[in-house]
């Protein structure tokens, strides 16, 4: 619904990476991401991305399992939490590179066991990071956010705007006509 129809490429590249902070971490993770893509492409601009959201300090990533998201969920409920998206772009034509982090913070409300439960159960959690969504069932559980909204969706439009400005290119000139 942004103006773009992107070909979706799962890169397949392992996930298990400490590159420090949050930030560092989700930038070589995205980078990772990226340069899997853009190596079997040629004249394309591939964009990596990948999120994880800090509580006290420490990062979360995608849950290994329901009972993973179930203490993650336990331990956020009620408190709010960094996420934090590194983005990647790579124009494989030009051999140009750029990246950039997004961060919003989420506020979360507080959900009974059988709500977590249920909300687990469904799946949804296992698939994101911080095991939470604001666009499908888990956005009845955050009680809002303070900056940008798209990076809590997995890509932020506006760092995406600045780094094909970086590129050489205009936002305007990859919109799809509608």
């Amino acid at each position: 619904m942004a103006g773009f129809e992107p070909e979706v490429v799962v890169s397949g590249v392992p996930e298990d990476i400490d590159a420090g902070t949050t930030e560092s971490t989700v930038l070589a993770l995205a980078a990772r991401k990226a340069e899997a893509v853009a190596a079997g492409r040629a004249d394309s601009l591939v964009l990596g991305c990948d999120s994880m959201l800090e509580v006290d300090g420490r990062a979360r990533g995608k849950p290994r399992d329901a009972a993973e998201a179930l203490d993650m969920w336990r331990s956020q409920s009620g408190r709010s939490g960094m996420l934090v998206t590194g983005h990647s772009l790579i124009d494989t034509a030009h051999g140009r590179r750029s990246s950039a982090s997004a961060r919003t913070l989420v506020h979360f409300d507080r959900p009974d066991e059988d709500e977590l439960r249920a909300y687990v159960d469904g799946g949804e959690p296992l698939r994101v990071a911080g095991a939470f969504t604001i666009e499908g069932r888990g956005g009845a559980f955050v009680r809002g956010v303070e900056g940008d909204p798209n990076n809590v969706l997995g890509l932020s439009l506006g760092v995406f705007r600045s780094l094909l400005r970086d590129l050489g290119y205009r936002v305007q000139d990859l919109w799809t006509i509608s």
